[in-house]
C-alpha cells in the first residue's frame, strides 16, 4: 500500500467537506484521542480501572461540557488524569475549531478563507468579517473570567485545604463552571456542603450566568458601560441601545432565572429534603442556584432525586432551554425559545410579521429557531426510548432526567449515571455529543448534499388541515 497516496487520497475527501461535518469530526476525534489518554493506566490511581467506556464516558462529557461522570473525579484519577480532564474542558469551553486557529495565530499562520469560515460557524455569527479578533476577545473573557473566579473561590478553599490544593480546587472549579461543565473535584456531593455558603454560591451563579449570555452580549453591554462612563449616554437608555440580540438574550435570561427561583422556592419550600427548614434568605439562595444550574451547569447543592414532581417538570424545561448562543453553555438557547414565543404571540394576534422591541425577527430565524427546536424534541425523544429499553428497570422521571441532562449538556443527574449499563453509557455519549454540537450543526452536516432548489423556483400551494 502506497502511504502517501492514501493520505493525498484523506486530504482530497477533508477538503470536499463543509464547515458543518468538519466541526462534527473535529468534536469526535477530540473526544476519541482524549478518551485514549484517560483509559492509559498512568491516569488511574492504583487499585482502580478505568474501562473504555468510562474513559471515553469522561472525555464525552468534558469536550462537551457536560458534567455527567460515571465514576467519582475526586477519587478515581490521578493527578494526570486530573489535569487531563481539566484540559478538555477547557477545549470543549472554548471550542475545537476556535483552539485550532489560535494555535495557528500564535505560530503566526495566516487564517485561511476555509478556517474562518469554520470560525463563523462554530461561533453562530452572522458574517465573516474581525472573525480572528472575535477569537482574540473570547480567549481574553474566557481566562479572565476564570482568573477572577479562582480568585474569589480560593478565600474559601485556600483556608479549607490548604494553599496548593486549595489553589488547584480554586482553578479546577472557576474553569469548569465558567465552561459549564460542572465537573468537580469534591467528591460525590458537588457544591452541597456550601449550600448556604454565599462566597461559592454567587461566584458560581455569576460564572455560569455571564459564560450563558454568549460572548457578544458581553461585548455589546461592555460597550455601552463605556460610553455611560464616558458620559456620552445616560444610564437609563442603556438598555435600549442594545442590539436586538441582546435584548431578546437578556430578557429570556432574567425570566427564566427570575421565575425558576420564585417558582422552585414556591414547589420545595416546605419540602423537608430540600428547602424546609432553611433561612428564608439561605433557601431562596438554594432556589436561585438550582434555577441556574440547570442552564447547563451540572453542579448542584441540593440532591437532585429529592426533588418533588414539579421541580423536576420545571428543572427539565430549563435543561432543555439552556443558555445563550456564542457561549459555553448548551440546550436549544434562549433565543431560539425567544424566537418561537414571539411567533407564537403574533400569531394568535394575528400579526403578519414577528417582532420585539421595535424589531421584526427575520423568516431565516424562525425557521431555524423551530428546525433546533424539533430536532432537539425529536433527539430527546429517540434517546429517552433508547435509554428505557437499556435499563429496563429504571423509572421514568430518571431516565428522561439523564437524557434531558445529557442533550443539554447540563450534567445533572437524579443518581442513574454511576449505575447506567454498558448500552446505557453510550447512549449518553451519543446524547451529549448531539446536544454539544447542535442540532442545527448536525442537520446542515448530514444534509449539505441535497438538492437545492433554485430561488426563482416557486412551486404550488395546495390546502390542508391544520389542528
Amino acid at each position: 500500500m502506497d502511504i502517501k497516496k492514501i493520505f493525498k487520497k484523506f486530504i482530497k475527501k477533508f477538503y470536499k467537506l463543509n464547515t458543518s461535518q468538519i466541526i462534527t469530526l473535529g468534536f469526535a476525534g477530540v473526544i476519541f484521542i482524549g478518551g485514549l489518554i484517560l483509559w492509559m493506566p498512568f491516569c488511574t490511581v492504583p487499585g482502580e480501572t478505568t474501562s473504555f467506556t468510562d474513559a471515553m464516558f469522561t472525555s464525552t462529557t468534558c469536550i462537551c461540557v457536560t458534567g455527567l461522570v460515571t465514576v467519582v473525579t475526586a477519587s478515581h484519577w490521578t493527578m494526570i488524569g486530573k489535569v487531563v480532564i481539566l484540559i478538555l474542558i477547557q477545549i470543549g469551553g472554548i471550542g475545537v475549531i476556535a483552539l485550532a486557529n489560535i494555535i495557528f495565530m500564535s505560530l503566526h499562520k495566516k487564517i485561511s478563507m476555509r478556517n474562518r469560515c469554520m470560525i463563523r460557524e462554530s461561533y453562530n455569527l452572522d458574517q465573516m468579517s474581525g472573525l480572528v479578533k472575535v477569537v482574540r476577545r473570547v480567549i481574553l473573557c474566557v481566562f479572565g473570567a476564570e482568573a477572577i473566579g479562582a480568585v474569589l473561590y480560593s478565600f474559601c478553599f485556600v483556608p479549607e485545604f490548604g494553599l496548593v490544593k486549595g489553589i488547584w480546587q480554586s482553578v479546577f472549579t472557576a474553569v469548569s463552571a465558567f465552561c459549564n461543565a460542572g465537573v468537580d473535584l469534591l467528591g460525590e456531593t458537588s457544591l452541597a456542603p456550601y449550600v448556604d455558603n454565599p462566597l461559592i454560591n454567587f461566584t458560581t451563579m455569576g460564572l455560569i450566568i455571564s459564560a450563558g449570555l454568549g460572548f457578544v452580549v458581553w461585548w455589546d453591554i461592555g460597550d455601552k458601560i463605556k460610553k455611560v462612563l464616558k458620559k456620552e449616554m445616560p444610564v437609563k437608555r442603556m438598555f435600549k441601545t442594545l442590539r436586538f440580540h441582546s435584548k431578546l438574550v437578556i430578557t429570556m435570561t432574567a425570566v427564566l432565572i427570575l421565575g425558576g427561583t420564585i417558582l422552585i422556592f414556591l414547589f420545595e419550600h416546605n419540602n423537608p429534603a430540600t428547602l424546609q427548614g432553611k433561612s428564608f434568605g439561605n433557601g431562596l439562595m438554594a432556589a436561585a442556584f438550582q434555577s441556574v444550574t440547570t442552564r447547563t451547569a451540572g453542579f448542584f447543592t441540593i440532591d437532585q432525586s429529592a426533588f418533588g414532581n414539579a421541580s423536576v417538570v420545571l428543572c427539565l424545561v430549563l435543561m432543555f432551554i439552556g443558555g445563550s448562543p456564542m457561549g459555553t453553555a448548551g440546550g436549544i438557547k434562549t433565543t431560539s425559545v425567544m424566537v418561537m414565543v414571539l411567533t407564537l404571540v403574533s400569531n394568535l394576534r394575528g400579526k403578519r410579521d414577528v417582532e420585539a422591541y421595535g424589531r421584526k425577527v427575520r423568516d431565516g430565524y424562525i425557521r431555524s429557531a423551530v428546525v433546533i427546536t424539533g430536532i432537539g424534541f425529536l433527539t430527546l425523544l429517540f434517546m429517552t426510548l433508547l435509554l428505557s429499553a437499556a435499563e429496563p428497570g429504571v423509572p421514568l422521571e430518571d431516565v428522561l432526567y439523564e437524557v434531558t441532562s445529557a442533550i443539554g449538556t447540563v450534567g445533572l443527574s437524579r443518581g442513574l449515571t454511576p449505575n447506567l449499563s454498558t448500552w446505557g453509557r453510550w447512549i449518553i455519549i451519543a446524547t451529549m455529543y448531539l446536544g454539544r454540537i447542535g442540532p442545527l450543526t448536525l442537520g446542515t452536516a448530514v444534509i449539505s448534499r441535497s438538492q437545492k432548489r433554485p430561488e426563482c423556483t416557486q412551486l404550488a400551494e395546495e390546502d390542508i388541515m391544520i389542528g
